[in-house]
């Protein structure tokens, strides 16, 4: 009976367990008949529940349980997941992104990419099809239509090593325009278009999608714009009008006032094309070539701005347009995702006399997003497709 105390006791000191072999039931000292064979510490996990223990008692957590429960309950909370953009919104969202990496990618790229969308070319000008963001000139440093024109000019010549021909802009175009876009071959050419121009034989015609409708449908706004300054919290300037007419004190006829001296003569014909969800498709043609004409005429003139146009929504400030709910549920947007909403004016047709004598008649297919926003806002171009 001592003997077998004292072997339980040191099994139990030094966490040793008895082995037995395999087939041979463990044999009882003969002085104990009932003593159970020893359990070492790797045993007590399948030790039977002591008397007055409970079956369905928890398990102590281990060290590294207790660690891991510790630094669960110390990280912050999870903040809540924001609900997955809309697909309007990606769409601007990629929009501002690709319009960023035209203007920082390598100029060797964007003259590519400008080289596959030519629309037409002859010995005297080239007309390509401006992507959006890109600005014409740009004096920063940033990659523009300028700076990548001679690298243009040499693919148009199949990249011959002596080639000497040059590309010249011949126009104006907004860096958020899109579509036709002229260039010349030579100087003389450029002197040629701007003759032309001034003579108001150059017709370009863009297409516009405004939000409202304008009244009349059809007609002709001939007000000069001048440039002035805002003031306020954001002191800028910007393009107004400079009306040469204003109401009589009776109220039943106008009166010709002085003309600013510093006010430009502006003269924008348009003609509603579609018009549908309180938003319209609009075909502009500029008789003059003042800066922003069309944008003021359009927001200032008739209350109709032009889609995107976050600069003119608003007379005396700066902020992005401000769309009705209507639109906006058009469109999927929110009104704080407004900003990101590129200004929808397309260089839809050019025409006019070349050098050589023959008429040149340039037609740009409208960009994806255009047609996206006119799919969305159940408008309808006027042959049913582009």
């Amino acid at each position: 009976m001592n003997s077998c105390r004292r072997i339980a006791r040191s099994d139990f000191k030094h966490g040793l367990s008895v082995a037995f072999s395999p087939g041979k039931p463990p044999t009882n000292c003969r002085r104990c008949p009932a003593a159970a064979p020893p359990l070492g510490r790797g045993h007590a996990t399948a030790a039977k529940p002591a008397a007055g223990s409970h079956a369905g008692d928890k398990p102590r957590l281990r060290a590294v349980d207790l660690a891991q429960k510790v630094q669960r309950q110390k990280a912050p909370p999870a903040a809540a997941a924001e609900p997955p953009p809309s697909r309007q919104q990606k769409r601007v969202t990629e929009l501002k992104r690709l319009s960023l990496q035209l203007q920082g990618v390598h100029p060797n790229v964007l003259a590519k990419h400008l080289h596959r969308g030519v629309l037409y070319h002859d010995k005297d000008v080239v007309v390509i099809n401006k992507p959006l963001g890109v600005p014409v000139r740009d004096d920063s440093g940033a990659t523009s239509i300028s700076s990548v024109l001679p690298v243009l000019s040499k693919m148009m010549d199949g990249l011959k090593i002596k080639s000497d021909s040059q590309l010249f802009p011949c126009l104006k175009l907004e860096k958020e325009t899109t579509g036709a876009f002229l260039l010349a071959r030579s100087e003389k050419v450029v002197e040629h278009i701007l003759d032309l121009h001034r003579n108001n034989q150059v017709q370009r015609k863009y297409w516009v999608i405004t939000v409202g409708v304008p009244v009349p449908a059809e007609g002709l706004i001939d007000i000069p714009v001048i440039e002035r300054e805002v003031t306020g919290p954001r002191p800028h300037f910007k393009m107004a009008l400079s009306p040469l007419y204003r109401m009589n004190d009776t109220g039943d006829g106008v009166t010709k006032v002085r003309a600013h001296r510093q006010a430009h003569p502006a003269a924008t014909k348009y003609r509603v094309l579609d018009s549908s969800s309180g938003c319209s498709l609009v075909e502009l043609q500029p008789l003059t070539g003042e800066k922003h004409q069309m944008r003021v005429h359009m927001a200032l003139a008739l209350t109709c701005p032009i889609l995107g146009d976050h600069k003119y929504s608003h007379s005396n400030k700066l902020a992005p347009q401000k769309l009705p709910d209507r639109v906006l549920a058009r469109l999927g947007l929110e009104q704080s995702k407004i900003r990101h909403l590129p200004l929808h004016v397309h260089a839809r047709h050019l025409m006019l006399s070349g050098p050589s004598g023959a008429d040149i008649r340039v037609s740009c297919a409208l960009p994806k997003y255009f047609l996206q926003t006119l799919n969305q806002l159940q408008l309808t171009l006027p042959d049913g497709k582009d």
